[in-house]
């Protein structure tokens, strides 16, 4: 098993930067891929970004490409999600994922959850 666990959230106005740190322990060799996802209230989930733990290679919702970068630290087994210039409909509960049960990155199932953190940016 995997634990995964998020943080760095918190209250940014319109324009300003946050990083999300996604912490992993447990069985982590068995990681392959790690994935940050979003929701908003009444909202569905949605996908932000993944990568590739060995290779480094990266995927991004269009809604935030050139602005969220993800990085890992296979050494500290963590994933890092650097947010700039955030908007208020970046608002949302942020979640880590790893090892997506199929092919495609993007789509919400994963093996692995971390509980989220809550990202608010005011206007």
């Amino acid at each position: 098993q995997v634990q995964l666990v998020e943080s760095g959230g918190g209250l940014v106005q319109a324009g300003g930067s946050l990083r999300l740190s996604c912490a992993a322990s447990g069985r982590t060799v068995s990681l392959y891929t790690m994935g940050w996802f979003r929701q908003a209230p009444g909202k569905e989930r949605e996908f932000v970004a993944a990568i590739n733990w060995i290779g480094g290679n990266t995927n991004y919702a269009d809604s935030v490409k050139g602005r969220f970068t993800i990085s890992r630290d296979n050494a500290k087994n963590t994933v890092y999600l650097q947010m700039i210039s955030l908007k208020p409909e970046d608002t949302a509960v942020y979640y880590c994922a790893g090892n997506p049960v199929g092919p495609n990155w993007t789509i919400p199932t994963y093996n692995y959850w971390g509980q989220g953190t809550q990202v608010t940016v005011s206007s």
